[in-house]
């Protein structure tokens, strides 16, 4: 295997890290994150690896890396996070980590006594929170497709559309459904404590995974398998802590659930001080208030983590001497039920979104359309970075996909799920039609 000195390798883990589902624009913070994390060996190896879930054989044949170093350098890289390995139709399937949800997460929910937590904090927070150009490079030209989806909690629905809610839109209906379950540290939260920022008494254990995930984080000592009833209580602590709930933007079988405070979550951090919001996208609910109820106490409006509540006067009531009444910017209002929560009268509820939020099924659609809606899509399609011909044909679909036209006929409502399909038809072709069953 060829070496590439000094500055050079990590350039090109940064350039193949940025073609993944995730974007990561390149900077001098970018670089110092690299260096620390991978040695120049690992990065020469995740520069040459597939870009998408690949057996051992595959990644040995593409990287011609000697079989016995290419283990060793595959177990150090997935103990610490940067590259996965999923056990998948009897064998373990590897794929390089995306920046979020994947290096910065993994690296953050590490706890073996050596690990430098406060430095990689410091190194993160600079790169993923300090000037907003990662939120920019991937939600700020429009894109539609996020990686995390709100949940709403339940007992802040109204009464008359509890009865709709579907399996895929309840915390306790995914928990019930889960095959494997394990709960880690937040890494939003792990490294606001280590950066001094963490102003909330939530627990850093917290995040939880389920299936293939989960059992990934366990093995590589990242999160303890949890019971379904230890999980469930995990979710009663965060409704009454008033947090967000946020899951994996899938259907079927989502992989996680995070637990978000105002204060920690680099998400919120992007919403409310880099001004993103669709880098989370909403539930099937949006925040409703029951006036003859409301006495305008201002809860819901200091509840709501992103400030999409605002207190505006109310009129004439002399009765109740309420002089403001709660306004939802629907054009942001997450769904997640917090404002419900905070409100002691009941006025305030979740009620149906006029309009259809859409959701990926699985992880296979979810990730196709991340890549659509950020130019790497040819990656994941021609993902051998070793064959002249997947790099050419990288380049050509690469250019035609990037026309602002297709992007958007392929993402929109009426043509989204034969591009899909038709994606799926193409895998299935070519024998692997595991991968959309993910």
């Amino acid at each position: 295997m060829g070496h590439l000195g000094g500055k050079g390798v990590y350039k090109q883990l940064g350039n193949k890290i940025d073609g993944l589902a995730m974007r990561a624009p390149w900077n001098d913070a970018l670089y110092q994150i690299l260096k620390e994390l991978y040695t120049r060996e690992e990065a020469e190896i995740v520069v040459k690896m597939p870009y998408g879930l690949s057996s051992f054989e595959r990644v040995a044949k593409v990287t011609q890396c000697e079989e016995g170093k290419l283990r060793r350098l595959l177990d150090s890289l997935c103990s610490k996070g940067l590259v996965v390995d999923l056990w998948i139709n009897e064998e373990y399937m590897y794929m390089p980590s995306p920046m979020a949800v994947g290096i910065f997460e993994m690296t953050m929910m590490r706890t073996e006594p050596q690990a430098n937590h406060k430095t990689w904090a410091r190194l993160f927070h600079d790169y993923l929170s300090g000037d907003g150009t990662f939120f920019e490079a991937n939600f700020g030209h429009g894109e539609k497709a996020s990686q995390l989806r709100t949940l709403a909690h339940e007992e802040a629905i109204d009464g008359g559309d509890y009865v709709e809610v579907l399996d895929y839109e309840g915390a306790n209906s995914i928990i019930e459904e889960s095959e494997r379950s394990a709960i880690g540290y937040c890494s939003c939260r792990h490294e606001k404590f280590h950066l001094g920022e963490k102003a909330c008494s939530v627990p850093l254990n917290k995040c939880s995974s389920f299936g293939l995930v989960a059992e990934y984080l366990v093995r590589r000592k990242m999160a303890r398998e949890v019971s379904k009833s230890e999980l469930l209580e995990n979710i009663a602590q965060s409704k009454e802590l008033k947090l967000v709930l946020a899951a994996d933007n899938i259907k079927q079988k989502p992989s996680f659930i995070c637990h978000c405070c105002q204060c920690c979550c680099n998400v919120l951090v992007g919403i409310n001080t880099h001004g993103f919001p669709n880098i989370l996208v909403s539930s099937s609910y949006i925040s409703g208030t029951d006036e003859g109820k409301c006495t305008g106490c201002e809860k819901c409006a200091k509840a709501c983590p992103i400030s999409a509540i605002k207190m505006v006067p109310s009129g004439a009531d002399s009765e109740t001497k309420k002089r403001k009444a709660p306004k939802v910017n629907e054009s942001i209002c997450l769904g997640c039920g917090v404002c419900g929560l905070a409100c002691p009268k009941d006025a305030v509820k979740l009620v149906k979104r006029g309009k259809r939020v859409f959701h990926p099924e699985t992880t296979f659609e979810r990730v196709i359309l991340q890549s659509l809606d950020r130019g790497t899509l040819q990656n994941q399609l021609f993902d051998n970075p070793q064959s002249i011909t997947h790099k050419t044909m990288r380049g050509i679909l690469g250019a035609f996909l990037r026309l602002s036209p297709v992007k958007r006929t392929l993402m929109s409502d009426l043509l989204r799920s034969r591009f899909l399909a038709s994606m799926k038809a193409g895998v299935r072709m070519q024998g692997h039609g595991w991968l959309t069953e993910i």
